[in-house]
């Protein structure tokens, strides 16, 4: 009875994580955004973040701000994943939710990290949301409409399986390319210093509007009910590569500005 009971809690554990790890880019995909920031970050701040992560890499704790919405402790931060955004609207003139959001979460982890009085315990939570709010940033569907949901709403097939736009872009199109995060992360596209510099550049919000540029055009080239399959994953998975590299990328910039 008891070796039953431990194995219907794992399943219900396994199946709930599951449920919430595909509300954005996925754990392979933050996973990526983290690897890649690492390549990135100085010595410097590579050994300030291993001492305040307790040597837990970048890659590991990328999904833990995904992991703790089974916790109703942390509801609060349910909409600081996303960004509501009219299509043809920059984030200036839209409308901010009250509750916060993409723009305001990141501000408020990097006031904590920075706050010489809070606790390294706290520094390191709202630096394990930093990590993975970055790579929400970069996910096109995180940035998106009101109206269906940020493509949940949005219903289609992918591979002739009912899903959504927003699953195909979190999850389904990164997981049927078939390669792990390391893998990913050290076959990211070779960049130069300039072409560093230049993804490095602006602020926060400019990279949010940068991101709505690619909704719009991801809105344009699907109608609801759609098939989804090879011709997509080929027109859009290195596009999906490329957000990510950038999330990565941009990632390491803010890390090596706080450390």
């Amino acid at each position: 009875m008891q070796k039953s009971l431990s194995i219907l809690l794992t399943f219900l554990f396994m199946h709930s994580f599951q449920l919430h790890a595909e509300d954005d880019w996925g754990a392979t995909g933050h996973r990526t955004v983290g690897e890649i920031a690492s390549h990135y970050l100085t010595s410097k701040t590579k050994r300030k973040i291993r001492k305040l992560l307790n040597k837990q890499s970048l890659g590991l704790v990328s999904t833990h701000a995904d992991e703790i919405k089974s916790d109703k402790r942390y509801d609060k931060f349910s909409t600081w994943h996303y960004i509501n955004m009219p299509m043809e609207a920059d984030y200036d003139v839209s409308k901010q939710h009250p509750e916060g959001d993409l723009v305001s979460a990141i501000a408020f982890c990097k006031s904590v990290i920075l706050d010489k009085n809070a606790s390294d315990d706290d520094k390191a939570f709202y630096l394990k949301l930093l990590i993975h709010f970055i790579g929400d940033l970069h996910q096109p569907l995180h940035v998106a409409l009101e109206e269906d949901r940020g493509g949940n709403d949005f219903k289609l097939q992918w591979f002739y399986n009912d899903t959504n736009l927003h699953s195909v872009w979190d999850s389904k199109m990164i997981d049927d390319y078939g390669m792990g995060y390391l893998e990913l992360a050290n076959n990211e596209d070779y960049l130069t210093k300039d072409d560093i510099q230049e993804l490095q550049k602006g602020t926060v919000i400019d990279w949010v509007n940068d991101t709505h540029k690619l909704t719009r055009d991801v809105y344009a080239n699907v109608k609801p009910g759609d098939n989804l399959r090879y011709e997509y994953s080929y027109k859009y998975m290195n596009v999906a590569r490329k957000q990510i590299q950038i999330a990565g990328v941009r990632l390491a910039k803010i890390l090596n500005e706080l450390f």
